[in-house]
C-alpha cells in the first residue's frame, strides 16, 4: 500500500499515526525506535484531503494490514484522528495514546501561536510572515514548500532542549492540512470533538510536554471529564515531540513501553 510504512515484523498491533494534517512521515523516528524494541508498528500515511475520509482510509489500512484490535498512537493532530476513530470504530482499537494533542476546547488554543511566535527570533518571525503570505495568496496553486517553511519554523519553537539527530523526511501537503483542519476546528468549536469521547470504549493515555506550546490544561481537564478510563502523563523539560528531547526522551519512551505491554 503507497499509503503505509511497516516497522519490524509482525504482528502488527500498534499504528502511528502522524500529525499536520499533510504532514506524513514524521512519526518514521518513533515507529523505527518501537520496531527495535521488538514491536511490530504500520505507519499509515494519511492522503484524504476531508476529515472523515482519513478516518475511512485509516479503517482501510488497519482492517488490511493490522493486527486487530490495535494500539493507536496518535501525535499532534494525530491524537486527534485516533480519538475521532476510536469513537467511530471502537472495536478496532485496543488502546489510544495521545502525544502531544491539540485542546480540545476553542478557549483554550487562542495562544498557541502567540507563545510560538514569542519563541523566534527575528529572522524567523519574516520567514513566518512569508511563508503567511505565500499561504494566504489565492493566486498561488502550490503552496506546499510555503507550509513546509511553516513547519521548519514551528518546530524551531516547539522544542525544549532536542538531541541531535538527522532531519524528519515529511511529506507537506498544504491542500491537505486546509480542508482536514478546517474540519477539525469546526467539530472541535462545536463541541462535538470532545462529544466523541462518550463513544470511546478502551483506556486513553495522554502524554504532554509542559513546553509544548499547546496547553497541557487544553488536554487532561477536557479529557478527564468525558473519558472513563483516562490517564495523563506530564513530561518536564519537554516540548511538542517528545522522541526528540533530551530530557524527556527516555522517560517518554518507558511510558509507552509500559502502555504498550
Amino acid at each position: 500500500m503507497k499509503n503505509l510504512k511497516k516497522h519490524g515484523f509482525p504482528p502488527f498491533k500498534i499504528a502511528a499515526i502522524h500529525g499536520g494534517p499533510g504532514a506524513g512521515g514524521e512519526m518514521n523516528p518513533l515507529a523505527h525506535k518501537l520496531a527495535a524494541t521488538g514491536h511490530g508498528v504500520l505507519e499509515p500515511l494519511q492522503t484524504a484531503a476531508s476529515l472523515m475520509g482519513q478516518v475511512e482510509e485509516l479503517r482501510d489500512v488497519l482492517e488490511k494490514k493490522a493486527d486487530l484490535p490495535v494500539t493507536l498512537i496518535g501525535f499532534s493532530w494525530g491524537a486527534w484522528l485516533s480519538f475521532i476513530f476510536a469513537a467511530n470504530h471502537s472495536g478496532y482499537v485496543k488502546k489510544l495514546i495521545l502525544v502531544g494533542s491539540g485542546p480540545f476546547k476553542s478557549e483554550d488554543a487562542r495562544k498557541i501561536q502567540e507563545i510560538r511566535l514569542n519563541r523566534l527570533d527575528k529572522e524567523d518571525r519574516a520567514m513566518f510572515e512569508s511563508a503567511v503570505k505565500v499561504l494566504n495568496d489565492p493566486e498561488l496553486q502550490d503552496k506546499s514548500s510555503a507550509f513546509a517553511r511553516f513547519g521548519a519554523i514551528f518546530s524551531k519553537a516547539d522544542v525544549y532542549e532536542p538531541i541531535p539527530c538527522e532531519p524528519e523526511k515529511i511529506d507537506y501537503q498544504f491542500d491537505i492540512f486546509k480542508n482536514v483542519f478546517n474540519d477539525g476546528a469546526k467539530l472541535r468549536m462545536s463541541g462535538e470533538l470532545l462529544k466523541m469521547g462518550e463513544k470511546i470504549e478502551c483506556p486513553v493515555v495522554a502524554i504532554h510536554g509542559d513546553y509544548d506550546p499547546h496547553p497541557a490544561r487544553g488536554v487532561v481537564k477536557p479529557l478527564s471529564g468525558i473519558l472513563a478510563d483516562f490517564k495523563f502523563f506530564l513530561l518536564e523539560k519537554c516540548g511538542h515531540k517528545p522522541w526528540i528531547e533530551k530530557y524527556a526522551k527516555d522517560k517518554f519512551f518507558q511510558i509507552l513501553e509500559n502502555e504498550l505491554l
